[in-house]
């Protein structure tokens, strides 16, 4: 489904490098351009501002922060994000559980389809 990704602006926040690494050359592999990554909820909050995203994927706890006011951020321009993280669902905000997450460790194929689906229901 390599065209469902073709040239879509994938933000990817994530602070721990190989993960953000791994999803990095598995998007591009599926025709996605990059935007980061970035490891920080500051600069996830300035790369969300500056530019025309498609969907991003953020992970819940960016080195003692969290991503919900980036998640906010996203939402209030009505751009599609998934979470990745080691919390279960229960353990978050009630208002960012019906948000899709996956759970580390994943599988980045896993992440790939669910990107997919968000992409194909928003009609991008």
């Amino acid at each position: 489904m390599k065209d469902v990704l073709e040239n879509k602006n994938i933000l990817i926040v994530e602070d721990e490098y190989f993960i953000a690494s791994d999803l990095k050359k598995a998007l591009a592999a599926e025709g996605a351009h990059i935007i980061g990554p970035v490891g920080d909820l500051v600069g996830g909050l300035r790369l969300a501002e500056s530019g025309n995203l498609d969907v991003a994927i953020l992970d819940v706890n960016l080195a003692g922060s969290n991503s919900y006011p980036l998640a906010d951020s996203l939402a209030d321009r009505n751009t599609p994000y998934i979470f990745l993280t080691g919390y279960d669902g229960w353990s978050m905000p009630e208002e960012y559980r019906n948000i899709p997450r996956i759970s580390k460790p994943f599988c980045v194929t896993q992440v790939v389809q669910i990107i997919e689906g968000l992409l194909e229901r928003r009609g991008a």
